[in-house]
């Protein structure tokens, strides 16, 4: 289905993408479990490998279940093409890849998810010679303070993984612009339902497809979403792989060429084919099942997430709560300004009376919230991030990004919120009761 951009969300979040299978008529996309594809004749195969007609080739680099939920999720995020690949790390990857050689380096906030933040830290220097310069978010003057001579872009999250913080996206996107550098942003845990940061000067997007878009913690998967508004050839100095001849496809110039989506076609045509990332099929399928009811749940999980952070406010046992849908909560305002409605999604984190031993405790007392690491499921989940997904950072940098050794995170499923709210109240007392 081609993108009709008066469509709304909703709407495309069904469709988009979608068409009936020619050889069945099956409405439903089909799973196609293939790792090669038939040409018609010597000439298609020839145009298909030398990128002057699409088609598919090999799974690695195209497929048609993962081209359909590609589709679908440029037209949420209202980008011009989408990358799909086997997680959300993986998206990282290929983005940095096709902006960067060794030597360079690139300015991200350090309110980030903590697998984040250890593969810009430690294996992208290791292995490829980039440099991270990790910043305070809360100024986004500091952004602009980091940059260097060699920096390709600038990294930030929508909102934050475990603290919930709301980058202030369109400021930060104006010194990127200022300095002739995109701004990537990585919206997992807002989703382009509430978030939309191309609207707000973004020129990459990034998920991690398995967590909301997926919904049911099913199916691994991560895209990189290109917004078809950053200017490539007017920095063709600055990014060789995109406004250079590339290796294998003699004479293309990608950021030329492909001019309303260079980032997305050489993500598939060089970026998947060298580095194997891709996402397979039937992930692909279940995370199209996903999308059509992320409207509906993103409602349920905001309206939910609201009323659990309401009660923990108020009880005895919490130190502190950290949701900005919250009235005085320090990015309240900014979540007003770039949250569909003011809506916060579900991911949050609060602070447990007693430290590490009372959230250790807490977090096995729970009986409906599910103990795992994971975000964005209709179930709701609970973790406590300095002992697992933040465990390999330094005390200062787990302070740093939320994550100290009081600190829960949650993920509000789309249970009955009254439920919710019990199986917190019981665990908190039984955390207590234990310290005592």
């Amino acid at each position: 289905m081609k993108q009709n951009k008066a469509l709304k969300f909703e709407t495309l979040a069904v469709h988009a993408g979608e068409r009936p299978d020619p050889a069945s008529g099956a409405s439903s996309p089909p799973i196609v479990q293939s790792t090669s594809f038939v040409f018609r004749d010597t000439d298609q195969a020839a145009n298909v490998f030398t990128l002057k007609e699409k088609g598919f080739i090999y799974s690695r680099l195209t497929n048609p279940t993962v081209s359909a939920l590609e589709e679908k999720l440029a037209a949420l995020e209202g980008g011009m093409g989408a990358t799909c690949t086997a997680s959300g790390l993986a998206a990282n990857m290929l983005m940095a890849s096709t902006m960067m050689v060794a030597g360079d380096d690139f300015v991200a906030s350090r309110k980030l998810y903590g697998g984040s933040m250890g593969q810009f830290r430690d294996s992208f220097s290791r292995a490829f010679g980039w440099k991270c310069n990790f910043v305070d978010p809360t100024q986004p003057d500091n952004f602009k303070k980091a940059i260097t001579e060699k920096t390709k872009f600038i990294f930030v999250e929508s909102l934050s993984n475990p603290e919930g913080f709301i980058t202030d996206i369109e400021p930060i996107a104006r010194i990127a612009e200022g300095a002739g550098i995109p701004l990537v942003v990585d919206n997992t845990s807002a989703t382009p339902y509430l978030c939309r940061p191309l609207e707000y000067g973004a020129s990459i997007i990034t998920h991690s497809t398995t967590k909301y878009l997926s919904g049911f913690g099913n199916a691994m998967g991560g895209s990189v979403v290109d917004g078809g508004s950053f200017n490539w050839m007017k920095r063709k100095d600055r990014y060789p792989a995109l406004c250079g001849d590339t290796h294998g496809y003699r004479g293309i110039v990608f950021a030329r060429d492909f001019a309303d989506a260079p980032f997305a076609v050489h993500n598939h045509a060089v970026g998947l084919r060298d580095l194997g990332m891709q996402q397979q099929p039937m992930n692909a399928y279940l995370t199209i099942l996903g999308l059509e009811t992320l409207h509906l749940r993103m409602e349920a999980h905001s309206r939910n997430a609201l009323k659990v952070a309401e009660f923990l406010e108020g009880h005895k046992h919490v130190a502190w709560v950290s949701y900005a849908g919250l009235k005085d909560h320090p990015c309240y305002k900014m979540g007003q300004k770039y949250m569909r409605g003011g809506m916060c999604s579900s991911l949050f984190s609060f602070g447990v009376r007693g430290g590490f031993d009372a959230a250790v405790r807490l977090v096995e007392s729970v009986k409906i919230f599910k103990h795992l690491a994971n975000l964005g499921d209709a179930k709701s989940l609970i973790i406590h991030p300095a002992s697992t997904t933040h465990s390999q950072l330094t005390d200062d940098q787990k302070i740093a990004a939320g994550c100290g050794p009081d600190v829960i995170r949650i993920s509000v499923g789309i249970e009955n919120p009254e439920d919710l709210i019990a199986d917190l109240e019981q665990a908190l007392g039984a955390a207590r009761a234990q310290a005592a």
